[in-house]
């Protein structure tokens, strides 16, 4: 089988999808060789993600891959969701193929995008290391992910 059965329960049912209209923070990442896009909102309480929700427009892997790292982040401190990675992301769903890789690196830039929208609104200092600067994914290729 090509995908895992929490790739495809994440598909076929993800969670945390919508908007947060008044959101603190919002991420938004795309690569255009695959078209998908991602958009991750968040609700933030004391420095904690009391809630998060997500809109993607792409494939099943992005998809699942978006509603997996939701899931990971939500309830988390800031400093706990920046930790996560795509290798995180993809492990939690029970792997991904390796052409598809590339979403859950997605997954990731859209998490930390929001939280650094959130840091530049409110003027909070962050070291910037952590916040790769990337419109879209420069690690990729026509090949596949290279991370």
């Amino acid at each position: 089988m090509l995908y895992s059965e929490k790739v495809m329960d994440h598909f076929m049912h993800p969670r945390n999808v919508g908007v947060i209209e008044d959101a603190d923070g919002v991420g938004e990442v795309g690569n255009a060789k695959c078209g998908d896009i991602m958009k991750i909102y968040l609700k933030i309480e004391n420095n904690v993600i009391a809630d998060v929700k997500f809109n993607t427009f792409g494939c099943g892997s992005a998809i699942a891959s978006s509603s997996m790292a939701t899931e990971m982040i939500k309830g988390q401190p800031l400093d706990r969701a920046l930790e996560l990675t795509n290798k995180a992301v993809v492990e939690a769903l029970d792997g991904l193929p390796p052409h598809k890789i590339h979403c859950s690196v997605l997954a990731e830039e859209a998490v930390k995008a929001a939280i650094k929208d959130y840091y530049d609104k409110n003027g909070i200092e962050y070291d910037h290391s952590l916040f790769p600067d990337c419109d879209s994914c420069a690690h990729c290729s026509d090949g596949g992910c290279e991370i």
